[in-house]
C-alpha cells in the first residue's frame, strides 16, 4: 500500500483550473521529485496534500486513511509537513523556540520529548550551534535549514519540500542535499518541487513533471531528463521570479 495516494486531483478558483486531474503516489521511504515551469500547480498540489486548500474534487489518501476532508493540523499530526519556499520564520524568537514550536503544537509531543526532539532536529540539520539565535538573524542558508528543521520537528513520515534550494550558492547547495539524504536515511518519504534540478537529481528516485496544472510525466529521473518535452518546459525554468509556482 502506497504511503500517500492522489487520485482525480482537482482545484478550481472560479473559472481557473489551477490542478487538473493529477493522479500520483509514493510508497513508503521514496523521494519524488517535482518540475515545472511557473504556474504548473505545483505548489498548489502541496496545498492539496497538506490540508491547507480543499480540493474541487478527487481523493487523498495517507498511510490507507482518506485525508481528503481533513484540515491541515490533523494531516500534521499523522505525519504529513512541509517546508516554504519562501521561509517565514518567527524572527523574534530563537532558532531553537521556532523549532521546539513544531514540536509542542505541531505533533503535540510532551514538554520533554519536545525539547529531546528539537536538540535531534537542530543536530541533524546543523543548527546546533544556533539555537539560541534570534531566527531574524540567520542566513538564508541557515533560514532554509531552519525551515526544515520546523517541518522535522513535527516527526514526520512524508516531508513535502517547496524549492528549498533556491537562492543558495552551490556550495550551500550540496551541503543541503547532503541533509536532505541524511534525513531520507532515517526513512523519512520526500516530495521535493524544485527547480535547481541537479539537486533533485541527487536525491530522488523518480520524476513528474507538471505544466498548467496537470502532470504530463512520470518516470526514472534519466528517462524524464531525456524527454524532449520536459526539455522544453525547462528552457523556462529560471526566468521566472513568481512564488506560487
Amino acid at each position: 500500500m502506497p504511503l500517500l495516494s492522489v487520485s482525480g486531483l482537482v482545484k478550481r478558483y472560479g473559472a481557473l483550473l489551477v490542478t487538473d486531474d493529477v493522479s500520483l503516489s509514493l510508497e513508503r521511504g521514496e523521494a519524488l521529485g517535482i518540475l515545472g515551469p511557473n504556474g504548473a500547480g505545483k505548489t498548489t498540489l502541496f496545498n492539496l496534500i497538506a490540508g491547507t486548500v480543499a480540493p474541487s474534487a478527487g481523493v487523498i489518501s495517507f498511510d490507507g486513511r482518506d485525508v481528503t476532508r481533513l484540515p491541515a493540523r490533523r494531516r500534521c499530526r499523522l505525519g504529513i509537513s512541509r517546508s516554504f519556499q519562501i521561509p517565514h520564520p518567527f524572527v523574534g524568537l530563537t532558532t531553537y523556540e521556532n523549532v521546539l514550536i513544531g514540536a509542542a503544537f505541531g505533533r503535540r509531543l510532551s514538554d520533554g520529548a519536545a525539547q529531546d526532539r528539537c536538540i535531534d532536529v537542530l543536530e541533524r540539520t546543523g543548527l546546533i550551534r544556533k539555537a539560541n539565535a534570534l531566527a531574524g538573524e540567520l542566513t538564508l542558508l541557515e533560514r532554509k535549514r531552519l525551515e526544515l528543521a520546523r517541518a522535522l520537528a513535527t516527526e514526520p513520515s512524508l516531508l513535502l519540500l517547496d524549492e528549498i534550494a533556491g537562492g543558495l550558492t552551490e556550495a550551500e547547495c550540496q551541503s543541503l542535499i547532503a541533509t536532505i539524504r541524511d534525513v531520507r536515511a532515517t526513512g523519512v518519504s520526500i516530495i521535493w518541487i524544485e527547480h535547481v534540478v541537479h539537486a533533485l537529481l541527487a536525491v530522488v528516485d523518480r520524476i513528474a513533471v507538471f505544466d498548467f496544472g496537470r502532470k504530463i510525466a512520470e518516470g526514472a529521473p534519466q528517462e524524464i531528463m531525456a524527454s524532449p518535452e520536459v526539455a522544453t518546459i525547462y528552457m523556462g525554468l529560471e526566468d521566472s521570479g513568481d512564488p506560487h509556482g
